[in-house]
């Protein structure tokens, strides 16, 4: 035993390698047989769970003294001093022997790593007080010279001020008995020359007094015969020139009108041109596609043709070689015949004359036949180089052909694209057809009203020269009072709100003929600059955090309204839509901000459900009579609705909305607002999914610690102590605590928010779903974790999430529960007793019915239990799912994991009809940004 505790003992053993005793040769389920039976193995798993690092006592306590130096004051012996040191330490599994301590592989590392520790922080405490010695020690000197330097310097500074003290006194006593003298002196001289100046002014102004006096007086008298003039001229002419700008106007309109009715009739023509062209190219499609056909047929006609001559010359080839051969072994028997029938020599000499003559015929016969067979192996040669060529010619003939199928498909698909497209194109062409004559009856009525207008324009032309022969009169009354003529006095009043001191300036009179150019850009200038001006409010606006009113938001409210009363899903191009589209994305930028997401989930999925609600595609049947009857009468209201709009906001949006408070208008919507309500649906996708990935984040880390029980909480359950089991059982549910505060947090978040409960339950059941996944996959992969205590200890964390659901209720929750089915079964699987009494049939329908027989295989063969020391299902069941695995043709390798499934699982029908109750938005109030601004009081009436 010395012998053996002084050396590193190794296990040998002699194994047969192969039955046939043969080198080289290993057979490798006859040699692991071997090792089983021989111990081999069990020995090399027992010398793994020993214990590798062995030290006497006082090795121990030598080295690792220092880590409890309370131990080695002789109160107790080497061995209970070591135990302590271990236990201080935290270490288990290790043994102490009679003379040495025995430990785990690992256990001499750390202890070295915490001895290494603790000499560190000791050397480090001395090189503290010696730096401080140091330190202390300069710092003194230093003081006590910088001492004598300060009081040396602050002498001879203290002097110098003083001087400079007494000198600034004596100048200050100087100056002001200067500066008195010359004060006096010019005060004297003011005096005088203010008197003389306030007699002056004073007679002045008494002067002026009596002159403006005069002046109003002669005024008053003048102003009340002149205003009267003016001001009834002033109306006639604003009459006049409000008729000849009307008629101007409803001109430019009609002619814009019938210039969009010829572009529409010339893109039908366009339209019909674009169709003859793709029926010509179906056509030329179709040719190419039988041609390509035919020549294929010509080639595998050919390929046929030279692969049978190829064939037949082979097989000639052959034919000869064989009758060759044939002739040459019958030649060679007959010379060994003729040779074995000769007669000998001695006989006759004319025999073997004879005898020669024969031999030398065959000789010549056999070299003849031998270039046959040379030529004849030539041939067959250069007959089996043009079979290789030929097949090469087929293989690359058929890579063609193989080309060519591929290229007949694409222009199969090519064709019922086109085809598909010649459907669109008459389809469209029907269409058109239909507006073509909406547009030739319109082109009809559009050419009435033009000729009325022309009507209108002459007996406009008719009045204005009318006026000028007025105005040519009336300019010697101008010419007599040209200063009057540019400012009078008028008080002021509700007309001329805008005069300022009783001036107003003359508006010069519209007598000249009308510049139809300046007269229909301004008007149409100022109202896109309008427009423009109250876009830019509202994108401030919604670019703010405007909250919430009534439970609803208020930035979707604002958006949906502006949008309706501007008509902006009416129009073929507006920029409103990018803008918004654009705000909204910058401000999702930040993908942390959950508050920020969370209030723009709100927003566009309350925004997305009243665009649901209120835009329909153009072209309805519904609608189509009521536009061809407002068109003729629109042309002539333009003018006055636009006036209109300007005066009395909210008008045109609340008339749809007159009857009920809730009912929605239906909007004929053109493509930018449908590319916008598209645009807010991936939009809304995107913040529920980056909501949605930041809570997996968050409680991704604490799912790992969920799985599996800590050890030392563990330990302390299983010793049955009352104090130490409710402590024990507060650390075990730490982390679901954690995750259950994160649900909480989110939770919270989105209900001030006011996110849709429907939006709420789709989040929390794909949160359930993934941590069910990612559990059940834990549990399936790791062995540990198929215990009967962690399987308790997954069951407490379950049963938080399960109080959670409770209290949140069924509101936000749903369906979340039911999302944990698997770990759920699993873990009551796990926890359940008796499990070798249980059948399959009890344990597939009745305990685990979401499971499968892989996932319920895996879970009994990897099951153990560490605390009761039960045994898992029996040997049948295990044998019977076994059967069933086999007899399952559809089982993969990797069948028993599930997968987590990241996509959007609503759609927006869905949305639509979980919020009916979120449709009116005439409650909400407007924010006071936009409550102060006159073009948007719109949003302060309520129906």
């Amino acid at each position: 035993m010395e012998t053996l505790s002084s050396t590193e003992p190794h296990y040998i053993r002699c194994v047969k390698p192969n039955n046939v005793l043969k080198p080289a040769i290993f057979e490798n389920v006859n040699i692991l047989n071997q090792l089983r039976c021989g111990g081999v193995l069990e020995a090399i798993r027992i010398s793994c769970a020993g214990y590798p690092t062995r030290r006497t006592f006082v090795d121990f306590l030598l080295r690792f003294g220092v880590l409890a130096p309370e131990y080695l004051d002789g109160k107790c012996d080497d061995k209970v001093a070591c135990q302590k040191i271990l236990d201080k330490m935290g270490l288990k599994g290790y043994q102490i022997g009679k003379t040495k301590v025995f430990l785990r592989a690992g256990q001499m590392a750390e202890l070295d790593a915490r001895r290494a520790e603790i000499l560190g922080n000791a050397a480090r405490k001395i090189q503290r007080c010696c730096r401080t010695y140091i330190a202390r020690r300069e710092f003194l000197s230093v003081r006590n010279s910088a001492i004598q330097i300060q009081s040396c310097c602050r002498g001879t500074l203290a002097n110098k001020v003083h001087e400079e003290l007494r000198r600034q006194a004596s100048a200050i006593k100087i100056q002001k008995n200067f500066r008195r003298y010359v004060a006096r002196k010019s005060y004297g001289k003011l005096r005088l020359a203010a008197i003389s100046l306030q007699t002056g002014l004073r007679a002045m102004h008494a002067r002026n007094v009596f002159r403006y006096k005069k002046q109003t007086k002669a005024a008053i008298i003048i102003q009340a015969r002149v205003r009267c003039h003016i001001a009834h001229s002033y109306y006639n002419s604003l009459q006049k020139a409000a008729l000849v700008t009307q008629c101007g106007w409803r001109q430019k309109v009609a002619r814009k009108e019938l210039r969009n009715l010829k572009m529409a009739a010339r893109e039908t023509g366009a339209l019909k041109e674009a169709k003859d062209k793709l029926e010509k190219r179906v056509e030329e499609l179709t040719w190419r596609l039988q041609y390509e056909g035919q020549l294929r047929k010509k080639l595998e006609e050919e390929k046929s043709q030279e692969v049978a001559k190829l064939q037949e010359a082979l097989r000639a080839m052959q034919l000869q070689l064989e009758e060759a051969n044939g002739r040459i072994i019958k030649e060679r028997e007959e010379a060994k015949k003729a040779i074995e029938e000769a007669p000998p020599l001695v006989k006759e000499v004319s025999v073997m004359v004879e005898d020669t003559e024969k031999v030398e015929s065959l000789t010549a016969e056999m070299d003849n036949l031998k270039d046959l067979l040379q030529r004849e192996k030539e041939v067959s040669a250069e007959a089996k180089k043009a079979f290789l060529d030929t097949e090469e010619k087929n293989s690359e003939l058929l890579k063609k052909l193989e080309g060519s199928d591929d290229k007949i498909n694409q222009l199969k698909d090519f064709v019922q694209s086109m085809e598909e497209k010649l459907s669109n194109a008459e389809s469209e062409s029907q269409i058109l057809r239909k507006q073509g004559l909406e547009v030739t009856q319109k082109l009809s009525s559009a050419e009435s009203l033009i000729q009325e207008i022309t009507e209108k324009l002459k007996k406009a032309e008719l009045e204005i020269q009318k006026l000028r022969q007025q105005a040519l009169t009336m300019t010697p009354i101008t010419k007599s009072a040209p200063p009057r003529s540019k400012t009078m006095v008028i008080p002021r009043g509700p007309e001329n709100g805008h005069a300022q001191n009783g001036l107003v300036k003359l508006l010069p009179v519209p007598i000249a003929t009308i510049d139809e150019d300046s007269s229909d850009d301004k008007p149409q200038r100022s109202l896109n600059e309008k427009q423009q001006e109250f876009q830019d409010l509202l994108i401030r606006c919604i670019s703010q955090n405007l909250g919430y009113s009534k439970g609803k938001p208020v930035a979707a409210s604002v958006i949906y309204k502006c949008l309706l009363h501007w008509k902006s899903f009416e129009v073929e191009k507006t920029s409103i839509f990018d803008r918004i589209i654009q705000t909204i994305g910058s401000a999702i930028e930040v993908q942390d901000n959950n508050d920020t997401l969370a209030y723009w989930l709100s927003n566009t999925s309350s925004l997305l459900l009243l665009l649901q609600q209120t835009l329909k595609a153009a072209g309805a049947a519904g609608l189509a009579p009521q536009r061809r009857r407002t068109a003729s009468t629109s042309l002539f209201q333009r003018m006055s609705s636009l006036r209109s709009s300007s005066q009395s906001p909210g008008l045109s949006f609340l008339n749809g909305r007159s009857n009920k408070s809730d009912d929605v208008r239906q909007v004929e919507a053109k493509y930018p607002a449908l590319l916008f309500k598209q645009q807010l649906t991936a939009f809304l996708e995107k913040i529920y999914g980056m909501i949605r990935d930041n809570l997996k984040k968050e409680i991704s880390p604490l799912l790992g610690l969920c799985i599996q029980a800590p050890r030392t909480s563990r330990a302390s359950m299983m010793k049955g102590r009352t104090q130490a089991n409710t402590g024990a059982q507060q650390d075990l549910i730490a982390h679901w605590q954690s995750i259950v505060k994160s649900l909480n947090h989110y939770t919270m978040m989105m209900i001030s928010n006011n996110v849709p409960p429907f939006l709420v339950r789709k989040i929390f059941s794909q949160i359930f779903s993934f941590v069910n996944v990612q559990l059940f996959n834990s549990l399936l992969l790791r062995r540990e974790c198929c215990s009967f205590s962690n399987g308790e200890y997954v069951k407490a964390g379950l049963a938080e999430l399960e109080q959670w659901c409770y209290d949140v209720t069924e509101e936000y929750a749903g369906t979340a529960w039911d999302d944990l089915k698997h770990i759920r079964q699993a873990v009551g699987f796990l926890v359940i007793h008796q499990k070798p009494k249980k059948t399959l049939n009890e344990i597939s329908k009745d305990l685990c019915p979401a499971l499968s027989i892989q996932q319920l295989y895996r879970i009994s063969t990897m099951y153990w239990d560490d605390k009761y020391g039960t045994h898992t299902v029996s040997s049948d069941v295990i044998a019977c799912m076994r059967v069933q695995m086999t007899e399952d043709a559809n089982t993969v390798s990797n069948s028993f994991l599930l997968d987590d499934d990241s996509s959007i699982p609503f759609s927006l029908d869905d949305i639509s009809s979980s919020m009916q109750q979120q449709q009116g938005t005439g409650d909400v109030d407007p924010p006071e940004l936009l409550r102060e601004h006159s073009g948007f009081s719109f949003l302060t009436l309520h129906t």
